[in-house]
């Protein structure tokens, strides 16, 4: 199995995925590797091309807290954060210039007021039509979760200020029950605690009968040191943060060098060298 982190990994900067890296995760997946992606974004957020690939069965969302069976529409695990402590979370960043979303069923919900100043919260150009297109606005976020009552795939908060965003993940550090990350350095993405996409993928490999030392996974951001950790072959990108390539077993090229194919063909594919 190989997991694959989307931002910074699979997709370029232009949010892309480039003819040769389809080419190869088609090879793949046409040799009976699943493969599937282990993102941080909420399934609806997740590229088109990706939900409809060919063979590409299963998808890891919200940092673990869903995972999906996308061929029979069905949630094979899902570790929702509570309501209070969504709340809570929401709370404490909204003491901060933040624009904050929350996840429900795979849907991310935005205020409208800050989705309309969109480009003051997130800093990469590149996310702001995924943004616009992937998220529904609302008038008030936290009307929106009294009315739905219910867990949250997962909360984030993207930050104006770098110092306002250490404070509030100082003050999210002190409550319990929260696994906190953050896979840009202007965001805080708070799930339950425990949940990340190391132990999604554990999970899922059990369910499928495929041991840790047949997993494979790449990423590059702080949500997917754990990951790498975790499975039984851990690629960082060469772009990835400095801990994120610590905790690899391989650092492969860049995502705009098409580091997702070159690993897959290296270490996945017949004829490569094999991860165990």
């Amino acid at each position: 199995m190989v997991g694959l982190d989307l931002d910074g990994t699979l997709l370029t900067d232009r949010k892309e995925i480039t003819p040769r890296t389809r080419k190869v995760i088609s090879q793949a997946i046409a040799e009976g590797i699943v493969v599937l992606v282990a993102t941080g974004r909420p399934w609806l957020g997740v590229p088109d091309e990706l939900r409809e690939f060919p063979g590409m069965r299963y998808a890891l969302t919200s940092n673990g807290a869903r995972i999906l069976d996308t061929q029979e529409g069905a949630v094979l695990e899902e570790h929702l954060l509570l309501p209070d402590s969504a709340e809570k979370a929401l709370e404490i960043c909204g003491k901060y210039d933040t624009l904050m979303e929350i996840y429900f069923d795979g849907q991310g919900y935005a205020p409208a007021d800050k989705m309309a100043k969109l480009e003051r919260y997130h800093k990469n150009p590149n996310m702001w039509e995924y943004m616009r297109k992937t998220r529904i606005p609302v008038d008030n976020i936290f009307e929106l979760l009294e009315r739905e009552n219910r867990g949250v795939d997962k909360v984030q908060a993207l930050f104006s200020d770098m110092e306002e965003r250490q404070a509030a993940l100082r003050e999210l550090e002190r409550e319990p029950g929260l696994e906190l990350v953050g896979s840009l350095k202007y965001n805080i993405e708070i799930n339950a605690a425990g949940v990340n996409k190391g132990t999604g993928l554990l999970n899922l490999g059990r369910l499928l009968g495929i041991r840790r030392e047949e997993i494979m996974a790449c990423g590059d951001g702080d949500n997917d040191t754990v990951m790498l950790r975790e499975v039984g072959f851990g690629v960082a990108m060469g772009n990835a943060e400095e801990q994120v390539k610590e905790a690899a077993d391989y650092i492969a090229p860049t995502n705009e060098e098409e580091g997702v194919a070159e690993a897959i063909e290296k270490f996945v594919l017949r004829g490569g060298k094999g991860v165990c």
